[in-house]
């Protein structure tokens, strides 16, 4: 019984049952993020929360019964589940609704944050989105590598910045934020430079920058590309 169980929410025999166990899943989920969509609950919004919060209680049982055949560790899979990622998501996209009826304004905060968090459950269920968590996953060293290229560069860039302009820029985190914006070349223009130094700088930056940019898309394009090749 639970390993059909376990079939079912994994789509492992991609089964009618299964299709559907995804649908309602993915409605719930949708359901579940209306709230969000308004300032003020109302009694509306708190039944559909009721209800969603209800299907993600069944749904995280489910999985912690059937952990054994998730994680092929015996009896351990039931202490080590819950510490899993998704398993993680699944528990504080459940919690906001307890909490909800403490009346805390800092603690209504969180909780309203909490139900953000139910939009990464649709990973769980999109086999497009799986397939780019694979190619993550596959691909981390070289996007760490480049994570790190870009980390260094904003670092170097505004020790530089902030040598040459100390007028304009009042906080090392303002050149920060400078360096940052202009590697993704986005510059929303509430900080530049003023100097013909500071401006050459300045372009160098955001022109190294593309390049910085382009090689994380160029990563997961060729990584997904191979896992597609795999699925096929």
């Amino acid at each position: 019984m639970r390993e059909k169980l376990f079939c079912i929410l994994e789509n492992d025999n991609d089964s009618l049952l299964s299709h559907c166990y995804n649908l309602i899943m993915l409605f719930a989920i949708v359901v579940s993020l209306i709230p969000l969509m308004s300032k003020h609950a109302n009694s509306f919004h708190l039944l559909m929360d009721y209800i969603s919060t209800a299907i993600f209680c069944l749904d995280y049982l489910f999985r912690m019964l059937t952990a054994d055949f998730k994680l092929q560790k015996g009896k351990l899979s039931f202490l080590f589940y819950p510490f899993s990622l998704l398993a993680i998501v699944d528990l504080l996209s459940i919690l906001p609704t307890f909490l909800y009826f403490n009346n805390s304004l800092r603690l209504l905060k969180i909780v309203r944050m909490g139900r953000v968090l139910r939009v990464f459950k649709v990973i769980r269920y999109s086999k497009n989105i799986q397939i780019l968590t694979n190619v993550l996953q596959n691909q981390k060293e070289s996007l760490l590598l480049v994570a790190s290229l870009a980390v260094g560069y904003i670092f170097f860039t505004a020790l530089l910045i902030f040598s040459v302009e100390p007028d304009t820029f009042e906080t090392f985190f303002d050149a920060i934020y400078w360096a940052t914006i202009s590697l993704t070349t986005v510059g929303y223009g509430d900080i530049f430079a003023t100097t013909m130094l500071g401006k050459i700088i300045t372009m160098f930056s955001s022109i190294i920058g593309i390049a910085i940019v382009a090689l994380p898309a160029g990563i997961i394009t060729a990584g997904y590309m191979n896992e597609i090749t795999k699925k096929g």
